[in-house]
């Protein structure tokens, strides 16, 4: 099997819904994901997919909804609603808390399957980044 793997980075806020420590404050990260896809056939020019197509999609997907953003938990609109009245920022809402697992899930199982749905590849792989020292892997 071949892999055609993009790294993609971005910077955005979050906080961790009754997390025991720190993290439960609003705080940013400069994640750093690298997704993986796969195809049945290579292409016309021997590739799964074009590095270009993956940034073109889900790179402009990530800037417009996550990069310089806010994550929050749904149930934590209350936060979110004040952020944007005195910001004007729109938050990126997840149904989960906005952990590093979560993002890659969601981005995994929701995003990327909408977004390459007629590039005949499937993204098999997400490894998201949450610092330079600690990640996720989902598959």
């Amino acid at each position: 099997m071949i892999t055609c793997t993009r790294r993609l980075e971005f910077d955005a806020a979050h906080r961790i819904l009754n997390h025991e420590s720190k993290c439960k404050f609003l705080h940013g990260h400069r994640y750093a994901l690298e997704v993986s896809f796969v195809a049945d056939d290579l292409d016309n020019l021997g590739r799964v997919i074009d590095f270009g197509i993956i940034r073109e999609l889900l790179g402009a997907w990530v800037d417009e909804h996550l990069d310089h953003n806010t994550i929050l938990c749904r149930k934590d609109q209350n936060l979110g609603e004040k952020i944007t009245a005195e910001t004007g920022q729109k938050i990126y809402y997840l149904d989960e808390n906005p952990t590093a697992e979560n993002i890659a899930k969601h981005l995994l199982e929701e995003i990327c399957p909408k977004l390459f749905a007629n590039k005949n590849v499937k993204c098999v792989a997400l490894k998201l980044y949450e610092t330079p020292n600690c990640y996720v892997d989902v598959k």
